[in-house]
């Protein structure tokens, strides 16, 4: 009876599975669903790193190729650059209460950054560029410090490096010699913090290579620079990797439309001539016509006599004319998508925008670019250049601050300003900063360094300025204290009178000596 009820048991809790199963499967969503119309797609179970490791090299290279052919990316790559470098993204020292040494300070970094290229090609704002460029290209770059002698001659003994990803090994992962992992070129340690960057000394697509050694170079020596979209992720995607067909199949499909439209602007005439009975239409090559000419290249304005019994037929593809210009604006609008650009700056096209439309295109596009300001470069770049460029000045002795190393933190507080804004309207949006800072929403000062500018160097710019104007006796109406908005003077300010006119002063005595006889 027992074993009964335990078969009977069994089967209701089978019935029972049976009903959730199918309850969860009808509550399941949508895009998870595994049927006819969705098949195996998206069913791939990968870490961050199991797809680089097969497809890294091929999208970079990829990447680099269509950069190199195609127009769009091209303009797109330079519109990222302009605007998240610009003439570059530069500090300032904020040390309260040390203005001397604030100003020690600033001055030797604006003359180290004169010299920050170990290859002597431009300066630092410009490795800038540079390091935007290629880690949207390749997805990654490499900056190197290179630590120079006192006895080099430059102002401080510190240089950098800009170095290819392709320096680095694509192995998935191997054991160092320590007994750390490396996976695709980087040294982990236990706890999983970098340690180490195994690179080529030469670069291993250049013609030429003298050696395919690897060396070991400690990570306190490396910043490695590229956009984390996983976590974990060891290496980066280049930003063009989700539009690289779409590119390449529409730059394909542009230079058919351009041959097509080529090929039916050329005016060809083609002859054909009767049999003869004693000519049997031999003795020419294939492809040729009766004269021998080359029929496989046709050529403007050319004539072919063809062979009795032969003919021509071309090809007649129908003219789209409207409907293909704009199936190509869409094709480049989802690529500018997903580069991230608007489609008015990768292409140049703004036949189609207004005031309000701009304006919401380029704020959406600039809080994209400050964020990646932030998050890249002066995260990853800026602020480790500027830590190992302080702390190499001190130590060589260059500067001299007592305490640095004690206080640290206090010197390394650097506030870095990309280049400002260039205004879309600019009388409004300067009456809007006007209404902002009267209102007490924002100091004056913040708006200063909007535009890249110190708020300390341009107070000392206008006491400057207006010293020497008063010295000159000059009234301009940027000198509230004297003119106002309409150009009138303020009161109580003395105007200088020139003597050699004294027509008004003449009626003045006039009209006082009229008064005085009237009263009198």
């Amino acid at each position: 009876m027992f074993k009964t009820l335990l078969q009977k048991t069994g089967a209701a809790l089978l019935r029972a599975s049976g009903q959730n199963n199918n309850i969860k499967l009808n509550a399941s969503f949508e895009g998870a669903s595994r049927g006819r119309r969705l098949g195996n797609w998206g069913l791939s179970l990968s870490g961050p790193n199991t797809h680089l490791t097969d497809s890294l090299t091929t999208l970079r290279n990829r990447s680099r190729e269509v950069i190199r052919n195609n127009p769009h990316a091209k303009s797109a790559i330079e519109s990222y650059v302009a605007n998240m470098v610009g003439i570059g993204i530069k500090p300032r020292f904020k040390l309260q209460g040390q203005n001397d040494i604030k100003e020690q300070i600033q001055l030797l970094w604006n003359r180290w950054v004169m010299e920050a290229d170990a290859d002597g090609q431009m300066d630092f704002y410009g490795l800038q560029s540079l390091v935007a460029r290629s880690t949207m290209e390749s997805g990654e770059v490499l900056v190197r410090f290179r630590q120079r002698r006192v006895a080099d001659g430059l102002c401080v003994p510190l240089q950098l490096q800009v170095i290819e990803a392709d320096h680095l090994d694509a192995v998935t992962e191997t054991i160092s010699r320590g007994g750390n992992p490396i996976r695709m070129g980087v040294e982990f340690n236990r706890t999983g913090q970098r340690v180490a960057y195994h690179m080529s000394r030469e670069h291993p697509g250049e013609m030429n290579i003298s050696s395919t050694a690897k060396i070991r170079v400690p990570a306190s020596e490396v910043l490695h620079i590229y956009r984390v979209l996983r976590p974990g992720q060891v290496r980066g995607i280049p930003w063009l990797a989700a539009v690289l067909v779409r590119l390449h199949e529409l730059d394909q499909y542009e230079d058919a439309e351009l041959v097509r439209k080529k090929f039916a602007a050329m005016i060809t005439a083609f002859v054909t001539q009767s049999l003869d009975e004693d000519e049997d239409g031999l003795g020419k090559d294939e492809g040729e016509d009766a004269q021998g000419t080359d029929l496989r290249g046709i050529q403007p304005g050319a004539i072919h006599y063809l062979e009795p019994g032969e003919g021509v037929e071309l090809s007649q593809p129908p003219e789209t004319g409207g409907a293909t210009l704009q199936w190509v604006q869409q094709q480049l609008r989802d690529i500018a998508a997903g580069i991230g650009v608007t489609y008015e700056q990768m292409t140049g096209d703004l036949s189609g925008v207004n005031y309000t439309s701009i304006r919401a295109g380029l704020l959406e596009f600039r809080r994209r670019v400050e964020m990646l300001q932030r998050q890249l470069l002066i995260f990853q770049l800026c602020r480790g250049v500027a830590e190992r460029w302080l702390d190499t000045a001190v130590l060589s002795g260059v500067i001299k601050i007592p305490g640095y190393f004690e206080n640290r933190h206090t010197y390394l507080n650097i506030d870095w300003r990309p280049p400002r804004w260039q205004h879309v309207e600019p009388l409004k949006d300067i009456q809007a900063d006007i209404l902002e800072n009267r209102a007490g929403y924002i100091p004056r000062s913040n708006k200063v360094a909007e535009r890249g500018l110190d708020v300390e160097d341009v107070d000392k710019q206008f006491k400057e300025d207006k010293d020497r104007e008063e010295s000159m006796d000059l009234f301009f109406d940027t000198n509230p204290s004297k003119l106002n908005r309409s150009g009138a003077l303020q009161q109580g300010v003395n105007q200088p009178i020139d003597e050699s006119d004294n027509s008004d002063l003449e009626e003045d005595e006039d009209e006082s000596d009229g008064e005085t006889q009237e009263v009198a």
